[in-house]
C-alpha cells in the first residue's frame, strides 16, 4: 500500500463509507467528475479556457472551428447526396464542454454553405446538468440560425440521425479503470480512506480484478498482441484500462443511421501506452491551467483525463458497429484544412489588426505545436450500414486526411 495521500473531504467519507470503506478507482473517478452534487463536470466548477482550468482547441478562438467545419462541410454535402429519404442532417456534438465550439462551428458553416443551415439541426449530448445550463446560455444566441436540442444518447437511439458525431475531448475523461502490478500480480487499482492524526486521508489500495475486466482484457490482448503488463515492468508499475469505451460506442453507433464520428483526443499507440518505462500510465488531473500527477488531491475540483489507447479504441469501435476511416496528428489534418492559408491570410490584415493577427498567429501556431495541442490524433470512423440498400456506397471522403499542400 501506498502512504496516505491527501485530505478527504466530508462528501467523500459519506460516499466511500456506503461502499464499505473503499472503492475503485474508476469508482472513485466517476464520482470526482459525474456525481450531480459534488463532480467537477456536473456542477459547473470546472471553466474551460485561458481563464479557466484548461485550455482546448477551440478555446484559443474560432480558427479552429473555421477549419475543422472545412470537413464537416464535406461531409454534410457527402451525406445530403446519399440521404435519399430527405431527412435533416444533423451535427450531434458529445460533451459540448461550454459551448464555444458549437457556436465557432455553426458561425462557420454559415459562411461556408448558407443554404445548409435551414435543413440542419444541432444536437448537443451531455449527462452533466451543470455544464447543460452554461451551454444553454451561451447557445441562446444561435436560435436564429439554426434548431438546437439537448438529447441523449438514448433520445437519438430512439430516432437515429442522419449527420455528424463529434466527441472533442470526451474519451477521455471517461472513468478509467488503473491496473497495478504488485509482487507479480496484476491487480484493480482502489481509493480508500484512513484517520492520521484524526484527520480522513485518501490513499491508494490494491484490489482483486474482477471477472468481467479481466475478460475484457484478455479480449482485447488476444485480438490486438497487446501484453498487459508488457514484459520487464517494475513492481508498482500502473496504467489505465477504458472499460467504458466500448459501452459508450455502442450508445453512439445507436445515435446515427448514416454519417461518420470525428473523434479528437490525446492517444498513444499500444507500443507507447502500456509500456515498462510508462510506470504511472498518462492519467493527470488539471485546475487553473496547471498538470499535476497528484490524482487524489482536491477531489471534485479537478479534471482528470486519460490518454486514450489507438489500437484498443479503432478495436472496440470495430466491434460495436463502426468502420474505421483513419487517423492523423491534429497538425497535420489541420493543414490538410487550410492552416497554412489561414496563416497567410493574416497576413493581409489592416495595420488596424496587427494586435489581432499576432493573436491569432499565435493560437493557430499552437493548435500544430507537436509538444502540446498538435499531438491530439483525429480519428474518424463511419457507421456500418444496416440495409443492403448501402451495402454498395464507398466509404466517405475525409479531406483531413489527405496530404497537405506545400
Amino acid at each position: 500500500m501506498d502512504l496516505p495521500s491527501a485530505p478527504c473531504p466530508a462528501w467523500l467519507i459519506t460516499r466511500l463509507k456506503a461502499f464499505g470503506g473503499s472503492v475503485s478507482f474508476h469508482q472513485y473517478m466517476d464520482w470526482v467528475l459525474n456525481d450531480p452534487d459534488q463532480g467537477a463536470y456536473a456542477t459547473g466548477k470546472l471553466r474551460i479556457g485561458v481563464d479557466g482550468d484548461f485550455v482546448t482547441s477551440p478555446s484559443l478562438g474560432g480558427d479552429f472551428a473555421q477549419l475543422l467545419a472545412v470537413q464537416l462541410a464535406d461531409w454534410f454535402d457527402q451525406l445530403e447526396q446519399r440521404n435519399h429519404s430527405d431527412q435533416r442532417l444533423t451535427l450531434v456534438e458529445a460533451g459540448p464542454g461550454e459551448g464555444q465550439l458549437a457556436i465557432d462551428l455553426i458561425t462557420a458553416l454559415e459562411s461556408l454553405c448558407p443554404d445548409l443551415l435551414p435543413k440542419l439541426d444541432l444536437v448537443l449530448v451531455e449527462p452533466n446538468q451543470g455544464m447543460a445550463e452554461r451551454q444553454r446560455e451561451r447557445l441562446a444566441l444561435l436560435k436564429p440560425s439554426v434548431s438546437i436540442h439537448w438529447r441523449s444518447f438514448a433520445d437519438l437511439a430512439a430516432a437515429p440521425v442522419v449527420g455528424v458525431l463529434l466527441a472533442h475531448e470526451v474519451l477521455d475523461a471517461l472513468p478509467v479503470e488503473r491496473l497495478v502490478w504488485r509482487h507479480n500480480a496484476l491487480h484493480r487499482q482502489g481509493v480508500g480512506f484512513e484517520m492520521v492524526n484524526s484527520e480522513p486521508y485518501l490513499r491508494f489500495i490494491e484490489l482483486p480484478i474482477p471477472e468481467q475486466l479481466k475478460l475484457s482484457i484478455e479480449k482485447a490482448n488476444r485480438s490486438l498482441g497487446i501484453t498487459i503488463p508488457p514484459p520487464n515492468v517494475p513492481d508498482g508499475w500502473c496504467s489505465e484500462w477504458h472499460q467504458d469505451l466500448e459501452p459508450w460506442l455502442k450508445q453512439a453507433a445507436s445515435a446515427l443511421q448514416m454519417g461518420p464520428m470525428l473523434v479528437i483526443d490525446y492517444a498513444l499507440e499500444a507500443r507507447r501506452y502500456f509500456n515498462a518505462a510508462r510506470g504511472d500510465g498518462t492519467l493527470m488531473a488539471y485546475r487553473q491551467q496547471m498538470a499535476s500527477s497528484a490524482l487524489l488531491e482536491s477531489p471534485g475540483c479537478c479534471d482528470l483525463t486519460a490518454h486514450l489507447c489507438l489500437e484498443t479504441l479503432q478495436y472496440q469501435a470495430e466491434q460495436q458497429g463502426w468502420n474505421c476511416l483513419g487517423e492523423v496528428r491534429q497538425g497535420q489534418a489541420l493543414l490538410a484544412l487550410g492552416l497554412a492559408e489561414q496563416l497567410y491570410g493574416l497576413q493581409k490584415l489592416p495595420p488596424t489588426q496587427l494586435s489581432d493577427a499576432f493573436q491569432r498567429r499565435e493560437a493557430l501556431l499552437r493548435l500544430v505545436d507537436p509538444a502540446g495541442l498538435g499531438e491530439f490524433r483525429w480519428l474518424a470512423f463511419e457507421i456500418k450500414p444496416i440495409s443492403s440498400n448501402h451495402a454498395e456506397q464507398p466509404k466517405l471522403h475525409c479531406k483531413f486526411l489527405e496530404e497537405p499542400v506545400r
